[in-house]
């Protein structure tokens, strides 16, 4: 018990240091100014060429999903999701022990080339997010903690920060399987996560980005505004458009839905949802939804 307490302990301490350093000591490694470098890029290229253009500068919610941005990324961290993630990773690996089962790599590719190993880690990660944000709009709970992300009324590319926290719970902890099977190294899974990040803000972004016959593979603003339609077709009560950087498997599997470029279309919510505009009764309500049984908790009709 006492190991798993130190790991707590040196879980706080520890990503506490590096935060710390990361803000005060800039390096072309630094994750903290890398996402505040690219957002800043992305937001002044939204400026300068808005899609819809008659959407102000400075959105609707724009200062709430900025806060998203540091508390998702790097305040639930340090209060919680860090300790938390080591120990479980840890018990992870001793329940394995218990059967003999000291590595869970099956495919080992450092020693693949270098454009061949991100390329591999990227594909793993992408297919496995679009999995797991189907399910997010097929099981009734995961669609509660959604609702946060599908909030937002006016889309920017920070709106792709606006998420519940617990997101990055369920993400991180049914990725970590297939990832850890093949080896996946701390910079290859930085420089991946870094590019599918700002891949993401860009799909997000007030921005027309014409991808001609590029739309079948990566996922864009055009085709991603009518995943956050206000109001879904028939055809598709439970969403469409699933692809975080890639649209791929949206197209592989049946899932896409584009029926047209439309700037004006309304996103958010429906009106009937009710949903709080605050960010401490955004990140509650979901528990209060799931526990209090005030919905019957079907995925987006």
């Amino acid at each position: 018990m006492e190991k798993y307490f130190r790991i707590i302990w040196d879980g706080y301490y520890g990503y506490a240091n590096y935060l710390l350093d990361e803000i005060l000591h800039p390096r072309w490694h630094n994750y903290f100014y890398w996402l505040v470098g690219a957002s800043l890029v992305i937001w002044i290229l939204e400026l300068l060429f808005p899609w819809r253009k008659d959407q102000p500068a400075i959105r609707q919610d724009f200062w709430l999903d900025l806060f998203y941005l540091f508390w998702n990324y790097f305040l639930f961290a340090l209060i919680a999701y860090n300790a938390l993630s080591m120990v479980a990773v840890e018990l992870f690996n001793d329940f394995l022990g218990l059967f003999g089962i000291t590595n869970l790599v099956a495919i080992e590719i450092e020693t693949w080339p270098f454009w061949a190993k991100l390329l591999m880690i990227f594909l793993v990660r992408d297919f496995m997010q679009w999995n797991i944000h189907r399910m997010y709009h097929h099981v009734g709970w995961m669609w509660e903690f959604h609702k946060v992300h599908h909030s937002t009324r006016q889309m920017g590319f920070a709106a792709l920060l606006r998420f519940h926290w617990m997101e990055n719970v369920i993400y991180r902890t049914l990725e970590y399987l297939p990832l850890a099977m093949i080896g996946v190294g701390l910079t290859d899974f930085f420089i991946v996560h870094i590019f599918t990040l700002v891949l993401g803000q860009l799909g997000h972004a007030n921005l027309k980005i014409p991808l001609g016959p590029f739309k079948y593979v990566l996922n864009g603003p055009q085709m991603h505004l009518w995943h956050h339609a206000r109001h879904l077709p028939d055809s598709h009560p439970n969403g469409f458009n699933y692809g975080i950087s890639l649209s791929l498997w949206d197209f592989i599997f049946r899932t896409h839905y584009w029926p047209s470029d439309d700037e004006n279309l309304p996103v958010g919510l429906p009106d009937e949802e009710h949903f709080p505009e605050d960010f401490i009764r955004q990140n509650t309500e979901p528990f209060h939804r799931i526990f209090g049984k005030k919905h019957d908790l079907q995925p987006k009709k």
